[in-house]
């Protein structure tokens, strides 16, 4: 079982950034809230705040649990912590993803996710 983190940012306005998976990487294609693999001794915040930095080039700051889900993909198992987050500076450069956007949550279900992150989806949608 892999441990990773993912980053639920919101900003000013109330919308989520998601991104989308380049080609060439698993998943490719498929939407996601952006975050990475937990390293050794790593808490999930500080994952996330090295992640988004070396993925997006921005400075975020997790401030909440949001929730975990485990899923196995075809050859492996993770478990993914999600954390609400909030982007404190920093343009977007993508170096992971080939596409960004900034989405109200009642848009989500038009983008087509990778399955760990659905029910993080399903939960943000039932709040509205």
């Amino acid at each position: 079982m892999i441990d990773v983190a993912a980053a639920i940012i919101e900003d000013t306005q109330g919308r989520i950034l998601i991104a989308r998976r380049r080609e060439g990487k698993s998943q490719a294609g498929l939407w996601e809230f952006p975050g990475g693999k937990i390293e050794a001794g790593e808490s999930s915040e500080n994952c996330l705040r090295r992640e988004l930095q070396e993925e997006m080039k921005i400075e975020i700051e997790p401030y909440a649990f949001f929730a975990v889900n485990e899923h196995a993909y075809e050859t492996v198992e993770i478990r993914l912590f999600a954390y609400r987050a909030r982007l404190l500076k920093g343009t977007i450069e993508l170096t992971d993803h080939d596409e960004y956007r900034w989405i109200q949550v009642g848009e989500m279900m038009e983008y087509t996710f990778a399955p760990a992150d659905i029910p993080f989806v399903h939960q943000l949608c039932a709040q509205i």
